[in-house]
């Protein structure tokens, strides 16, 4: 009887690994996977509503005020203006998170590498296509609509 292959599983699997390191990466710095997150997308320079930082992140709209405030609370952004509903969030990365991130961005791109995961470099792009491609589909609506 042939053992049937279970990507998802894999992937599941490989999840637990891939996040451990990230979390002993991050724990150095005392930031969380989210918060990283957040920081990065500030650091491109778009102006996100909180509804789009949260999408950006994979987080809930709900999470997004305590982990703003979080960051806040350390100085790593700053609150341009009151929150409102459906407007730019207002919160932007001030130096001192931007030289957080100089820092931890880099160890996030070691962690990254081609060499680090195990793969060769043509295979990089492919294996980011596929796992996008699966994470997509499955944050489709169950239903389908």
């Amino acid at each position: 009887m042939t053992k049937a292959l279970l990507p998802l599983w894999e992937l599941v699997q490989t999840h637990q690994v891939v996040a451990r390191r990230f979390r002993e990466l991050f724990v150095e710095h005392g930031l969380t996977p989210n918060q990283f997150g957040v920081l990065a997308c500030l650091a491109d320079g778009d102006d996100f509503t909180k509804a789009q930082l949260a999408r950006a992140v994979l987080v809930t709209p709900q999470s997004m005020d305590p982990l703003i405030d979080s960051l806040l609370a350390r100085g790593l952004v700053r609150r341009a203006g009151p929150p409102g509903r459906g407007r730019a969030a207002g919160i932007g990365i001030t130096p001192i998170g931007l030289d957080l991130l100089a820092v931890v961005r880099p160890q996030v791109e070691a962690l990254n590498a081609p060499a680090a995961i195990g793969l060769p470099s043509a295979a990089v792009p492919t294996f980011v296509e596929h796992l996008r491609a699966v994470r997509e589909r499955l944050d489709e609506p169950a239903d389908g609509s």
